[in-house]
């Protein structure tokens, strides 16, 4: 018998689907097809899928969805992703430890996940590991807080109005910015000719609040942080005025993003 998700994992992941999928994540994926040279009928896996939007999406490119792997160790991502898209293969699972036989697929990719495995180098042999002859690997991570100040922004928000746990969880998506650093952390996994290249993106979501709200309800609480009620409304609050410039003549969040791609051929 399968043990019971905790509801409030569920609730979490179908945050993170309904308000970071459309106003962060979904602009990647034909970047990250583009990076991996992704072909129809390829096998491919997507390490770190959360609620599976980029697998949905690259699905769609290979024409295949049984072809298509996507991994997460977050039982409750898993089951929306399940929900979403049953039939894509949705496998369990820690990045730094495949379930695959060596070779199983033509390509891997991982959409801002790198910066949370405990053992990133272990994690990137891996994804090598898996993959085919001649096949390709792209990851991608966000760039710097220093080059995102919308988030910086929240970050201050947060240590001043919830504490240094709450904005560290939301440092953390930042901690790979580098890409002098990203670049040799790929050299200490055995991967030779490594390619980083930076990439715009434009974050959008209806209101600060709703940017902010994601990550207090979408994104902490999936990272350990739950924050009381009254917490969340002072940080909301404190938000709506620290990041007006950040919103558009109609009163919408949307500002200038960027990430970092690694790309890699086996």
């Amino acid at each position: 018998m399968s043990t019971p998700i905790p509801q409030e994992q569920i609730a979490a992941a179908k945050a993170y689907e309904a308000l970071f999928v459309p106003g962060l994540f979904g602009q990647w994926a034909p970047l990250l097809a583009r990076c991996a040279d992704v072909s129809p009928g390829a096998r491919l896996l997507d390490v770190a899928c959360g609620t599976g939007i980029l697998a949905r999406e690259l699905a769609q490119v290979i024409g295949a969805s049984e072809s298509v792997t996507g991994l997460d160790v977050a039982p409750g991502m898993l089951a929306v992703a399940r929900e979403i898209a049953p039939d894509i293969r949705w496998i369990q699972g820690t990045a730094d430890q495949l379930p695959f036989p060596d070779q199983s697929f033509d390509v891997v990719v991982s959409q801002f996940g790198l910066m949370f495995f405990r053992d990133r180098v272990r994690a990137l042999r891996e994804m090598l590991r898996v993959l085919s002859p001649g096949g390709h690997l792209a990851v991608a991570v966000w760039d710097s807080l220093d080059h995102m100040p919308a988030f910086a922004s929240e970050v201050a928000v947060l240590e001043r109005e919830a504490g240094h746990a709450a904005a560290n969880a939301l440092r953390s998506p930042f901690v790979l910015g580098n890409p002098v650093e990203l670049q040799e952390l790929a050299r200490g996994a055995s991967i030779s000719q490594p390619i980083v290249n930076t990439y715009p993106g434009t974050a959008r979501f209806p209101s600060i609040r709703s940017m902010v709200e994601a990550d207090l309800r979408g994104w902490l609480p999936v990272v350990g942080v739950l924050l009381d009620e009254e917490t969340i409304q002072r940080v909301l609050e404190a938000a709506d005025r620290a990041l007006l410039a950040h919103l558009d003549e109609h009163g919408r969040a949307e500002f200038r993003i960027s990430a970092h791609v690694l790309s890699a051929v086996r």
